[in-house]
């Protein structure tokens, strides 16, 4: 051994294994994670249940139908109306219950004008579900 020389050891080989130690805690994880939410996955309760007629229910939804052609006349349930007859069934109707429907059905050529002045008639006699009843995509593309 020479002086002020120091002695060098070998540099240590590369390691050529993979390390398992990260590789087990990752699934180890994914394992808990799996055991803790399978449970959560698949808790529906199944159950056969017996079969039953229900009854139906008597009551069927109240509506007036409302119709307004192309000359602005007014229909109530196919029967022409006046304006104040109007007023005074659809009172008459808020009266008995204020769930009452007005299902509207205009003709393409009546003013918007008109439609808004019969909404706010309905209105005014506390009917306030009001439906627009119009054609389907087949019947408007007809030929007329």
């Amino acid at each position: 051994m020479a002086f002020g020389r120091l002695e060098r050891a070998r540099a240590p080989n590369p390691m050529s294994d993979i390390n398992m130690t990260p590789l087990i805690d990752v699934m180890l994880v994914l394992l808990v994670i799996f055991i803790i939410t399978a449970p959560l996955m698949s808790s529906s309760l199944r159950l056969d249940l017996p079969k039953a007629e229900g009854s139906r229910s008597s009551e069927t939804p109240k509506f007036i139908a409302l119709a307004i052609d192309a000359q602005g006349k007014l229909y109530v349930a196919e029967q022409p109306v006046t304006l104040d007859e109007l007023r005074e069934q659809a009172e008459r109707a808020a009266g008995r219950d204020p769930a009452t429907e007005v299902q509207l059905r205009a003709d393409t050529n009546v003013p918007y004008g008109r439609v808004a002045e019969l909404i706010g008639l309905l209105q005014q006699a506390g009917l306030s579900r009001i439906g627009f009843i119009t054609a389907g995509a087949a019947a408007a593309s007809a030929p007329k």
